[in-house]
């Protein structure tokens, strides 16, 4: 049995299921989010204590394999919600972070702060026409989205956009493409209108904070107000083995469940 200090509360795990996300305080130590963040402010090549340094409103690092990313994604608390949420020994363990993108003070445009999905595959046979990369109603090779906060994020510090319960829309519309899936570009034909609607939330917290996400939640950057930047992975958990959709014990993961909530199964 979980620990219950450590475990998602059945509260939680319902607000995921029908919000789409849900966010754990301290799912790692500071301590460890500072050294983190001591690493990628070497690979952005300014200089922390020299905002005339920081030139551009956004810098993209690339995945990282240091020890202390591998032990921010891997505390006890983060694999007892994983278990909780995508099912015990249904997902593999991350011990890279992905991309970073690591936001600056600025009065210019970051240029990537449309509403989305995180698609997650066709990206090998089309590298470079990242809206033909696809997601299926199974979600295909993502069980989670993650965010995690290597540095403290108010209101004015970028904290990615989140449409609340947009995952229920997305759900929606992939299950008529079945198996085969729909590209970014089919996915959000309408520029994500059909989720504008829906209450908008701001993924803050302090250094440490990690925010578990269904896969098709639909998220957006933004410009950056503040006066520090902002460090942040968005990797995916990756499945060990395909959602279903249809289990004849019933034993549906949370991930699962929300999909069949929006498809009038549940």
């Amino acid at each position: 049995m979980p620990s219950p200090s450590l475990a998602l509360s059945q509260a939680q795990i319902d607000s995921f299921i029908v919000d789409g996300f849900v966010r754990i305080d301290d799912a790692f130590p500071r301590a460890v989010a500072d050294e983190c963040r001591a690493i990628l402010w070497r690979e952005t090549g300014c200089d922390p204590n020299d905002p005339t340094t920081w030139t551009q409103p956004v810098i993209r690092i690339n995945a990282c394999e240091d020890a202390p990313f591998s032990a921010s994604a891997n505390t006890q608390r983060l694999h007892i919600a994983f278990n909780q949420l995508v099912g015990r020994g249904r997902w593999e363990p991350r011990f890279s972070m992905g991309t970073f993108p690591i936001r600056f003070p600025s009065n210019q445009p970051p240029g990537d702060d449309g509403w989305h999905i995180d698609v997650s595959y066709g990206w090998q046979e089309r590298p470079n026409d990242f809206l033909s990369w696809q997601a299926n109603v199974y979600s295909r090779d993502r069980a989670l989205l993650m965010l995690f906060l290597y540095s403290d994020v108010g209101e004015d510090d970028a904290p990615t956009r989140i449409r609340v319960g947009s995952h229920q829309v997305i759900a929606r519309k992939l299950a008529p493409a079945g198996e085969a899936g729909l590209s970014l570009r089919e996915i959000g034909d309408d520029g994500f209108a059909s989720t504008a609607y829906l209450p908008e939330a701001s993924a803050t917290g302090a250094a440490g904070t990690v925010y578990l996400c269904h896969p098709f939640l639909v998220h957006a950057a933004q410009p950056h107000r503040g006066t520090q930047p902002k460090f942040m992975a968005q990797p995916p958990l990756a499945l060990h083995e395909p959602l279903k959709l249809e289990r004849s014990d019933g034993a549906y993961s949370p991930v699962e469940t929300a999909i069949r909530l929006a498809l009038g199964r549940h």
